[in-house]
């Protein structure tokens, strides 16, 4: 089977310094990724690449062996959905943010379909709530949420639990594993914590100075 998602030659640079380096990777349909390695090493930068927040210097990305670059770029975000750091909501209601992505392509999200995703990030009945009454952990899970309202095919993580404390990281990393096992979702996950990494993903990118170094299982590739 074709991998979902491939990069041949994947380079970014900005103002000289190549952030990404000729980066070649396969991840087949239902891989759980970890990219991991030391602060600045581009993992970021690679995520960011793969729905098009920036712009590759060279190189390509194939989704589902199509050239990304022929998807209109919302259409692409729908189907390789991120989620950020830090949480980024539109002031408004929980609801209202569920309901933004799908209406970006005319489509209307059922009351019953918001909470069906609210249960499903461990937050019934926080339809109506404001967004500026959410704790940190709440955020984190509305943000998932609304990622997954667009039913994406591929999910970006990028540092998903950083800024978070240790409970709330516990519960946000058990709320990714049932989904992304749940809706068999393929998932990419920028960490820091390689103790994360070993929990969560199958399998590992390690990236040094822009290059991936190592790619394989996560414990041969935390290990080596």
């Amino acid at each position: 089977m074709p991998p979902i998602l491939r990069t041949q030659d994947l380079t970014y640079e900005i103002e000289g310094k190549r952030l990404v380096d000729h980066i070649n990777l396969e991840v087949q349909r239902g891989e759980f990724l970890a990219i991991v390695g030391p602060s600045g090493a581009g993992k970021s930068s690679f995520l960011r690449l793969l729905n098009r927040l920036a712009e590759p210097t060279a190189g390509m990305v194939y989704i589902d062996g199509q050239d990304y670059r022929q998807l209109a770029p919302q259409a692409l975000r729908q189907q390789v959905g991120m989620v950020l750091q830090a949480p980024y909501l539109f002031p408004g209601t929980v609801a209202d943010n569920l309901r933004f992505g799908p209406a970006q392509h005319n489509k209307q999200i059922a009351d019953a379909a918001i909470e069906r995703l609210l249960v499903e990030v461990d937050l019934p009945g926080y339809a109506g709530r404001e967004v500026s009454q959410l704790s940190g952990g709440e955020a984190q899970r509305v943000s998932l949420a609304r990622t997954l309202a667009n039913k994406p095919e591929i999910l970006l993580l990028d540092e998903p639990t950083s800024a978070l404390d240790e409970t709330s990281e516990h519960d946000v990393e058990q709320l990714i594993l049932g989904i992304v096992h749940s809706e068999s979702l393929t998932t990419l996950m920028v960490t820091h914590d390689m103790a994360q990494a070993q929990r969560l993903a199958d399998h590992a990118m390690m990236m040094q100075a822009g290059k991936m170094v190592r790619h394989g299982p996560t414990g041969e590739v935390l290990h080596a």
